[in-house]
């Protein structure tokens, strides 16, 4: 499949059990810890989470057989501390920062391009809102490929694998949202 054979929209009620289906085999899969409820308790309830309030969002890509193969999450909590350091937390207040989250993938739908397109979409949806000052994000670099690609999208805010005893290993990032257009049309 082509990125073009790829429809990403908004989720819709129906898509919650799908999208969620990506995101638990994701923590299980790639980020081997599982299910943690202290940091993925929005898989639970992406409804709740994300298509409830006015100012978060979830998206999904749609392959040619209308399955959930990806998905893309923004909400306006910032980042907490602890378990983030209390720096960054200050940096990206709730309220005015948008967080991105669950840009998620199935492995063989992977190299294709979705996530650049989730996180642009996302972004233009940030910029739509008019609220958020900035858009932050934080990852894993033990997951494949999910440094690099946000590396290649966003400026390191702080590498926690720098500070002493290594924190969390958790990278933050900042992505700018400097020529970024809102009112992109979401049905893609």
């Amino acid at each position: 499949m082509r990125t073009t054979d790829y429809i990403i929209r908004t989720a819709t009620p129906a898509d919650v059990a799908p999208a969620r289906a990506v995101m638990l085999d994701t923590v299980y899969r790639d980020f081997g810890t599982g299910y943690v409820p202290r940091w993925h308790g929005d898989i639970v309830d992406p409804d709740g989470a994300y298509l409830a309030p006015v100012r978060h969002t979830l998206l999904v890509a749609v392959d040619a057989d209308g399955e959930v193969v990806a998905t893309g999450a923004l909400d306006s909590r910032g980042p907490v501390s602890p378990p983030n350091p209390a720096h960054v937390a200050e940096r990206f207040p709730s309220g005015t920062t948008a967080q991105l989250r669950r840009v998620y993938v199935r492995p063989e739908h992977r190299r294709r391009g979705l996530a650049r397109r989730l996180v642009d979409e996302l972004l233009a949806f940030a910029v739509a809102d008019g609220g958020y000052r900035a858009v932050y994000l934080h990852t894993d670099p033990a997951v494949t490929g999910a440094e690099p690609f946000w590396r290649s999208l966003a400026k390191v805010v702080h590498d926690e694998r720098e500070d002493a005893g290594g924190g969390q290993g958790i990278v933050h990032f900042e992505v700018p949202l400097d020529g970024v257009t809102g009112g992109r049309g979401r049905d893609k």
